[in-house]
C-alpha cells in the first residue's frame, strides 16, 4: 500500500512524524476545462510503443481485477462469478464465488476489492446488483476466502441501500492510501439524486471496512464527492486528490436531452462535480468543473495511475479504459495531468485492436492489466471470449 499524502494524513487524524521530511505544498486547482471536438477523436495519436500480451482469455464480460498477495488475480464476471488466474495467466476453471445477482441492463457482479490485510483476514469486497425486501439495489458485500484459496463465502453486508436500475449503476471499488474502502456509484437513472449527500446514488463512497463511514467525511455522511451521474473509474494521486472520470449523459427527457460529454475531473474531499446542473466545460459557484469532457462519448471504463515499473514514460499518468460502441472504437487514453488539474497530454493507444476496455489495474509485478469487455452485447464476443491483457514499456 503506498504511503498516506499529507492531504489524507489531516483528514485522518494521523499526526505526521516531525523528523520526516516536509511534502510539497499542495497546489491549488484551477482547472481550465478543455472540450475536445467530435472532429478530433477523442485524442492525438499515441506515439510511444507498448507490449501488448493476453494474459487471459476465456471470460465473460469480465468488470474487475484484484490480485491475492500470493499473485493469484481474482477477476468478476458481469454474470455472478468471480474467477481465478494463477500468476501464469491459467483460467481456473471453478469460480471462486458465485453471487446471487440479478440479471439485466448494466447491473450484476461489476466491483471488486482485495482487503490490504488479507494475509490476516481472508476478505475480499464485491459490489452486485440483487434483489430482495423493496426491489432491486445495489450492495457493498464482504466475503471470506477460503484457508486453500479456492472458494469464498459471503461474511457480511457493508451497504444495501445504493440505488440500482437498468443503467448508471457505478460499481468501482478501491481501497484508497487511507486503507479506507471507496465506492463509486451511479444516479440510477435519477439526476436529482446525486445533489444530495444523503442518497448514496451518484457519489464517491469513503467508507471502514465494516460500512461505517469516518467522522471527517465532509457531508456527515459515506459520500465525499457528489455531483456524479456514473462513476466508474477513479484513483489517487500522491497529493491526496482524486482523479476520476464519469459518464456524460446519453440524451433521455430526464437529462434535458443533453449527450455525450463524459469527463474527467480532479477533485478534493467535499467538492460537488456539478451532475445534473452544470453540463460540459459550463460553470457555476460552488461547482466543480471538469479538466475535460468530450463531444463525442468515450465511454469510460476503469482507470488507474502508472507506476514507472509498468511504462516508464508514463510514470505519474492516468491511464483509462475507453468502452467505445462497437468494435473499432473502444481504446486506452494516456493523460498527463498538471498540479492544478490541467490536462498536459491527451493520447489514445490501440484503438480498435482490442475492442472495449473495461477496466484498468496495476499487478503486482507493475503492469498494466485491461479487461476487455466485447462480449456484453455491444460488439463482437471472439471465438475465444474476453480478455485480460497484460501492457508494458519498451
Amino acid at each position: 500500500m503506498r504511503p498516506i499524502p499529507a492531504l489524507l494524513l489531516v483528514a485522518c487524524n494521523v499526526s505526521p512524524d516531525p523528523n520526516d521530511s516536509p511534502a510539497d505544498p499542495v497546489v491549488d486547482l484551477a482547472v481550465e476545462c478543455q472540450r475536445v471536438r467530435a472532429a478530433e477523436v477523442h485524442g492525438d495519436e499515441g506515439t510511444d510503443e507498448l507490449n501488448v500480451e493476453v494474459f487471459t482469455s476465456g471470460l465473460a464480460i469480465p468488470w474487475a481485477i484484484d490480485w491475492l498477495p500470493d499473485g493469484t488475480a481474482l477477476v468478476t464476471e458481469r454474470a455472478g462469478t468471480v474467477r481465478r488466474i494463477d500468476a501464469n495467466g491459467n483460467l481456473e476453471p471453478a469460480p471462486l464465488a458465485t453471487v446471487p445477482i440479478t440479471d439485466g441492463g448494466e447491473g450484476g457482479l461489476l466491483g471488486l476489492a482485495v482487503h490490504p490485510d488479507f494475509e490476516e483476514n481472508r476478505w475480499i469486497y464485491l459490489y452486485y446488483t440483487t434483489a430482495g425486501v423493496g426491489g432491486v439495489r445495489n450492495v457493498v458485500e464482504r466475503w471470506t476466502v477460503s484457508a486453500d484459496g479456492t472458494a469464498a463465502t459471503a461474511d457480511t453486508l457493508i451497504l444495501n441501500d445504493i440505488p440500482a436500475r437498468q443503467f448508471h449503476n457505478g460499481g468501482r471499488l478501491r481501497f484508497g492510501p487511507d486503507g479506507l474502502l471507496y465506492v463509486g456509484t451511479g444516479d440510477a437513472t435519477t439526476p436529482e439524486w446525486s445533489q444530495d449527500p444523503d442518497n448514496l446514488a451518484g457519489k464517491l463512497l469513503r467508507i471502514r471496512d465494516d460500512g461505517s463511514f469516518p467522522d471527517d467525511n465532509p457531508w456527515g455522511s459515506a459520500a465525499v464527492l457528489t455531483g456524479l451521474r456514473n462513476l466508474q473509474a477513479f484513483d489517487f494521486r500522491d497529493d491526496g486528490r482524486v482523479v476520476l472520470a464519469d459518464h456524460g449523459p446519453s440524451g433521455s427527457p430526464v437529462e434535458n436531452s443533453w449527450t455525450d460529454h463524459d469527463e474527467l475531473n480532479v477533485a478534493d474531499f467535499g467538492d460537488n462535480l456539478g451532475w445534473p446542473d452544470i453540463y460540459r466545460c459550463q460553470s457555476e459557484e460552488g461547482l466543480r468543473p471538469p479538466s475535460m469532457t468530450w463531444a463525442e462519448a468515450l465511454p469510460p471504463g476503469g482507470g488507474a495511475f502508472v507506476p514507472s515499473s509498468a511504462i516508464p514514460s508514463w510514470e505519474g499518468d492516468f491511464v483509462l479504459g475507453v468502452l467505445g460502441f462497437g468494435d473499432d472504437i473502444g481504446h486506452l487514453h494516456r493523460f498527463t495531468l498538471a498540479a492544478d488539474g490541467n490536462v498536459e497530454r491527451s493520447e489514445v493507444y490501440l484503438r480498435g485492436e482490442y475492442g472495449r476496455m473495461r477496466d484498468v489495474a496495476v499487478g503486482p509485478d507493475g503492469a498494466l492489466y485491461v479487461t476487455t469487455s466485447n462480449c456484453d452485447g455491444r460488439a463482437t464476443c471472439p471465438d475465444e471470449g474476453d480478455l485480460v491483457l497484460r501492457i508494458t514499456g519498451n
